[in-house]
């Protein structure tokens, strides 16, 4: 592919789709998740293709409870590995999280490639791999049912990005905490989960790295405080209802 000129007005969109492209090329991604990509840039357009202010408080909340957690783990597929590598790691030292490969189309081999890849950016330890998916999650029929014993099944939050509804569901009966960063405000990921960041993960990602340094240094009932205000339902209602306005002041039609 030639080279993306930085003056297109497109640059960012065509930088995540060619490393989308990559990675589907190598053998990390697979084609459907590049037509999720597709689905999620769509909704994208409709925030802006920016981070909006419901999203600034779940990053907030989602960091605090990253920093309190005991056993927090980072969940990776293979569109998060290919567009975020080295914050995905970077968040994983920052938190003490680990870092899991979980993926509805599995193969050994694109389980491999992800957790080199992640190893190539620091990574120390990849979990998920192979053998190590020993345990499986109650109540859930797909690949995505293999976890490790060493991480997703005895965490207590789990993070995740780009995730089908039923992982995030019965994650969430198993008690464990979810943060999902999740385009799509209606999902059943975004009402499942404890804390959804509805935003780009590629935006997300680096907020959430910021965020978790900036309050490293809070006292855990700051932190505390932080998570037990944030209400999940009333921010994606404020995430909705500032959808609604966008939309509404870019009609051509009068909205009632």
């Amino acid at each position: 592919m030639d080279e993306i000129p930085k003056s297109h007005p497109r640059y960012h969109s065509l930088i995540i789709r060619k490393n989308l492209v990559d990675a589907f090329r190598q053998g990390i991604v697979v084609p459907e998740g590049l037509i999720a990509h597709g689905r999620g840039e769509a909704l994208d357009y409709i925030l802006g293709e920016k981070t909006l202010e419901p999203a600034y408080n779940a990053i907030e909340a989602a960091s605090a409870l990253l920093l309190t957690s005991e056993n927090p783990v980072i969940s990776v597929n293979g569109n998060t590995a290919a567009l975020v590598p080295r914050e995905l790691v970077e968040l994983s030292k920052i938190t003490n999280a680990k870092l899991e490969v979980n993926l509805f189309h599995r193969t050994l081999e694109r389980e491999i490639k992800i957790g080199d890849l992640l190893k190539s950016y620091g990574a120390d330890e990849v979990l998920g791999i192979g053998s190590d998916a020993s345990e499986t999650i109650p109540g859930l029929e797909s690949k995505r049912r293999f976890v490790s014993r060493r991480g997703i099944y005895y965490a207590d939050t789990v993070l995740l990005a780009l995730e089908d509804g039923d992982r995030t569901e019965q994650l969430v009966k198993m008690g464990k905490n979810v943060i999902a960063i999740d385009l799509n405000p209606f999902s059943r990921t975004a009402r499942a989960a404890k804390i959804t960041i509805v935003d780009n993960v590629t935006r997300a990602m680096p907020l959430l790295i910021e965020y978790c340094k900036k309050l490293s240094t809070r006292q855990p009932s700051e932190l505390a405080e932080i998570i037990r205000r944030f209400d999940n339902e009333t921010n994606l209602k404020m995430m909705i209802k500032a959808i609604r306005d966008r939309l509404s002041a870019l009609s051509f039609f009068e909205v009632v």
